[in-house]
């Protein structure tokens, strides 16, 4: 099957972290400026979206509820041609995603779907 957006075992590894303590959580990527631009983690819910967001699918991680993945519609029509992966690297990131305490952010990294990807995401 052909999926939107995956994830890497470190971001994985911090979800499962994330949801010990905070409960299910879901991913918004708004595509604004500074913070804005980072996938943003969120308790499942807490996060408003709206009626031009775009999810993207939801992740599987084992032993966690599947994290459902949005973005807004506006950064959706740059990167619907794109694959994108959540990771996490050291740095601080956005004082209201989930990770910031943690000395970590997550962050997007991308490829361009194939023909056949795009042609099944269609």
């Amino acid at each position: 099957m052909t999926r939107r957006v995956d994830l890497t075992p470190a971001a994985a590894d911090l979800l499962r972290q994330l949801v010990s303590v905070h409960g299910p959580v879901m991913f918004h990527q708004s595509g604004g400026c500074c913070d804005g631009s980072a996938p943003m983690c969120y308790p499942d819910g807490e996060f408003k979206t709206g009626a031009s967001d775009v999810r993207l699918g939801s992740l599987e991680v084992e032993g966690i509820a599947d994290v459902p993945v949005w973005m807004s519609g506006p950064q959706f029509e740059y990167w619907k041609h794109t694959h994108l992966t959540i990771d996490v690297v050291p740095g601080r990131g956005s004082g209201f995603s989930l990770e910031a305490p943690e000395g970590v952010r997550f962050l997007i990294r991308s490829r361009l779907l194939t023909d056949e990807e795009s042609a099944a995401l269609s």
